[in-house]
Protein backbone atom coordinates (compact mmCIF):
# COMPACT_ATOMS: atom_id res chain seq x y z
CA UNK A 1 0.00 0.00 0.00
CA UNK A 2 3.09 2.72 0.92
CA UNK A 3 4.76 1.28 -2.73
CA UNK A 4 1.60 2.68 -4.44
CA UNK A 5 1.06 5.79 -2.14
CA UNK A 6 5.02 6.47 -3.13
CA UNK A 7 4.50 5.68 -6.87
CA UNK A 8 1.67 8.22 -7.40
CA UNK A 9 3.50 11.05 -4.95
CA UNK A 10 6.59 10.08 -7.33
CA UNK A 11 4.30 10.57 -10.99
CA UNK A 12 2.45 13.53 -9.48
CA UNK A 13 5.74 15.40 -9.15
CA UNK A 14 7.15 14.38 -12.31
CA UNK A 15 3.36 15.50 -13.80
CA UNK A 16 4.37 19.00 -12.02
CA UNK A 17 7.48 19.17 -13.36
CA UNK A 18 6.36 18.47 -16.83
CA UNK A 19 3.84 20.90 -16.43
CA UNK A 20 5.94 23.65 -15.37
CA UNK A 21 8.43 23.05 -18.02
CA UNK A 22 6.18 23.12 -20.67
CA UNK A 23 5.14 26.35 -19.17
CA UNK A 24 7.66 27.62 -19.06
CA UNK A 25 8.74 26.66 -22.54
CA UNK A 26 5.40 28.21 -23.99
CA UNK A 27 6.69 31.65 -22.01
CA UNK A 28 9.92 31.62 -23.84
CA UNK A 29 8.45 30.82 -27.54
CA UNK A 30 5.82 33.30 -27.22
CA UNK A 31 8.33 36.08 -25.86
CA UNK A 32 10.98 35.04 -28.88
CA UNK A 33 8.06 35.09 -31.47
CA UNK A 34 7.26 38.88 -30.15
CA UNK A 35 11.05 40.15 -30.20
CA UNK A 36 12.51 37.99 -33.43
CA UNK A 37 11.26 39.80 -36.23
CA UNK A 38 12.58 36.35 -38.47
CA UNK A 39 10.91 33.99 -36.28
CA UNK A 40 7.66 36.27 -36.19
CA UNK A 41 7.69 36.83 -40.16
CA UNK A 42 8.57 33.01 -40.75
CA UNK A 43 5.31 31.55 -38.68
CA UNK A 44 3.12 33.64 -40.01
CA UNK A 45 3.96 32.47 -43.39
CA UNK A 46 2.97 29.12 -42.39
CA UNK A 47 0.40 30.57 -40.62
CA UNK A 48 -1.20 31.02 -44.01
CA UNK A 49 -1.79 26.91 -44.02
CA UNK A 50 -5.39 27.29 -42.73
CA UNK A 51 -4.73 23.23 -41.69
CA UNK A 52 -3.16 25.44 -38.57
CA UNK A 53 -6.54 27.45 -38.29
CA UNK A 54 -8.36 24.22 -38.09
CA UNK A 55 -6.10 22.77 -35.89
CA UNK A 56 -6.18 24.84 -32.95
CA UNK A 57 -9.66 24.98 -31.62
CA UNK A 58 -9.18 21.03 -31.27
CA UNK A 59 -6.70 21.96 -28.71
CA UNK A 60 -9.31 22.32 -25.92
CA UNK A 61 -10.22 18.61 -26.10
CA UNK A 62 -6.90 17.53 -24.42
CA UNK A 63 -6.72 20.60 -22.34
CA UNK A 64 -10.11 19.79 -21.11
CA UNK A 65 -9.00 15.84 -20.90
CA UNK A 66 -5.79 17.16 -18.23
CA UNK A 67 -7.99 18.95 -16.16
CA UNK A 68 -10.43 16.15 -15.92
CA UNK A 69 -7.24 14.02 -15.46
CA UNK A 70 -5.83 17.03 -12.77
CA UNK A 71 -3.07 16.65 -14.99
CA UNK A 72 -0.30 19.60 -15.25
CA UNK A 73 1.43 17.64 -17.50
CA UNK A 74 -1.00 17.40 -20.22
CA UNK A 75 -2.44 21.03 -19.49
CA UNK A 76 0.55 22.64 -20.04
CA UNK A 77 2.18 20.17 -22.92
CA UNK A 78 -1.25 21.14 -24.75
CA UNK A 79 -0.76 24.68 -24.59
CA UNK A 80 2.43 24.40 -25.55
CA UNK A 81 1.22 22.78 -28.43
CA UNK A 82 -1.91 25.01 -29.08
CA UNK A 83 0.29 28.07 -29.33
CA UNK A 84 3.03 26.56 -31.71
CA UNK A 85 0.68 24.72 -34.05
CA UNK A 86 0.59 28.02 -36.06
CA UNK A 87 4.07 27.16 -37.95
CA UNK A 88 3.79 23.09 -37.66
CA UNK A 89 2.48 23.25 -41.38
CA UNK A 90 4.50 24.18 -44.70
CA UNK A 91 3.68 27.18 -46.26
CA UNK A 92 0.91 27.20 -48.67
CA UNK A 93 1.49 27.23 -52.41
CA UNK A 94 -1.81 28.89 -52.99
CA UNK A 95 -3.70 31.15 -50.00
CA UNK A 96 -6.80 32.28 -50.51
CA UNK A 97 -7.07 36.52 -50.43
CA UNK A 98 -9.30 37.23 -47.24
CA UNK A 99 -6.93 34.87 -45.51
CA UNK A 100 -3.73 37.20 -46.66
CA UNK A 101 -5.89 40.11 -45.61
CA UNK A 102 -6.69 38.75 -42.05
CA UNK A 103 -3.60 37.68 -41.17
CA UNK A 104 -1.88 41.32 -42.04
CA UNK A 105 -4.25 42.81 -40.10
CA UNK A 106 -3.35 40.08 -37.29
CA UNK A 107 -0.03 41.02 -38.11
CA UNK A 108 0.10 44.73 -37.57
CA UNK A 109 -2.58 44.07 -34.35
CA UNK A 110 0.39 42.03 -32.69
CA UNK A 111 2.86 44.45 -33.37
CA UNK A 112 1.32 48.39 -32.90
CA UNK A 113 1.40 48.80 -29.41
CA UNK A 114 -0.79 48.12 -26.35
CA UNK A 115 -4.59 49.65 -26.24
CA UNK A 116 -7.33 49.14 -24.26
CA UNK A 117 -9.10 46.74 -26.45
CA UNK A 118 -5.85 44.82 -26.85
CA UNK A 119 -5.94 44.70 -22.52
CA UNK A 120 -9.21 43.63 -22.90
CA UNK A 121 -8.39 40.67 -25.81
CA UNK A 122 -5.18 39.27 -23.56
CA UNK A 123 -8.10 39.16 -20.53
CA UNK A 124 -10.34 37.83 -22.65
CA UNK A 125 -7.87 34.72 -23.55
CA UNK A 126 -6.61 34.63 -19.74
CA UNK A 127 -10.31 34.38 -18.70
CA UNK A 128 -10.96 31.48 -21.00
CA UNK A 129 -8.85 29.35 -20.36
CA UNK A 130 -8.73 30.05 -16.57
CA UNK A 131 -12.88 29.06 -17.17
CA UNK A 132 -12.11 26.17 -19.28
CA UNK A 133 -9.86 24.70 -16.71
CA UNK A 134 -11.96 25.72 -13.53
CA UNK A 135 -15.31 24.24 -15.07
CA UNK A 136 -13.63 21.24 -16.28
CA UNK A 137 -11.64 20.48 -13.34
CA UNK A 138 -15.26 21.25 -11.05
CA UNK A 139 -16.85 18.86 -13.35
CA UNK A 140 -19.22 21.75 -14.18
CA UNK A 141 -20.25 20.99 -17.64
CA UNK A 142 -22.62 23.46 -18.66
CA UNK A 143 -20.35 26.28 -17.77
CA UNK A 144 -17.61 24.61 -20.02
CA UNK A 145 -20.02 24.05 -22.70
CA UNK A 146 -20.63 28.06 -22.30
CA UNK A 147 -17.27 28.94 -22.51
CA UNK A 148 -16.38 27.26 -25.19
CA UNK A 149 -19.34 28.51 -27.72
CA UNK A 150 -19.09 31.76 -26.19
CA UNK A 151 -15.45 32.20 -26.92
CA UNK A 152 -16.22 30.82 -30.51
CA UNK A 153 -18.47 33.47 -30.59
CA UNK A 154 -16.13 36.70 -29.21
CA UNK A 155 -12.97 35.26 -31.48
CA UNK A 156 -15.66 35.35 -34.59
CA UNK A 157 -16.98 38.81 -33.21
CA UNK A 158 -13.92 40.64 -32.71
CA UNK A 159 -11.84 39.08 -35.81
CA UNK A 160 -15.02 41.01 -37.70
CA UNK A 161 -15.06 44.37 -36.03
CA UNK A 162 -10.99 44.58 -36.24
CA UNK A 163 -10.61 42.56 -39.25
CA UNK A 164 -13.39 43.75 -41.27
CA UNK A 165 -14.61 41.41 -44.29
CA UNK A 166 -11.19 39.67 -43.99
CA UNK A 167 -12.14 38.36 -40.27
CA UNK A 168 -15.05 36.31 -41.72
CA UNK A 169 -12.48 33.58 -42.75
CA UNK A 170 -12.13 32.93 -39.01
CA UNK A 171 -15.44 31.76 -39.02
CA UNK A 172 -15.57 28.18 -40.26
CA UNK A 173 -12.44 26.98 -38.36
CA UNK A 174 -13.55 28.62 -35.03
CA UNK A 175 -17.41 27.62 -34.88
CA UNK A 176 -16.32 23.86 -36.58
CA UNK A 177 -14.00 23.27 -34.14
CA UNK A 178 -16.15 24.66 -31.10
CA UNK A 179 -18.80 22.25 -32.54
CA UNK A 180 -16.43 19.49 -32.59
CA UNK A 181 -15.34 20.52 -28.67
CA UNK A 182 -19.18 20.78 -27.70
CA UNK A 183 -19.75 17.03 -29.34
CA UNK A 184 -16.63 15.53 -27.53
CA UNK A 185 -17.66 17.33 -23.91
CA UNK A 186 -21.05 15.83 -24.40
CA UNK A 187 -20.27 12.31 -24.94
CA UNK A 188 -17.75 12.81 -22.10
CA UNK A 189 -20.10 13.94 -19.89
CA UNK A 190 -22.61 11.37 -21.06
CA UNK A 191 -19.89 8.38 -20.56
CA UNK A 192 -19.52 9.54 -17.21
CA UNK A 193 -23.05 9.94 -16.17
CA UNK A 194 -24.11 6.66 -17.30
CA UNK A 195 -20.85 4.84 -15.42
Amino acid sequence: MLKIIGDNVKLKIIDIIVGIFFAVITIIIIVFFFLNRRFFEWAFIRHHNILSWYIRPLFIIPIILGALKKSYAIIFVTIFCLFTSMFWFPEPKKVNESVIKFLDFEKNYLTNGWTVDKIFVLLAILLFFIFLLYTTWNRNWKYLLFTIVFSAILKVIHSIIFGGKSGLSIVKPAFLGAIICVLVVWFVFKKRRDK
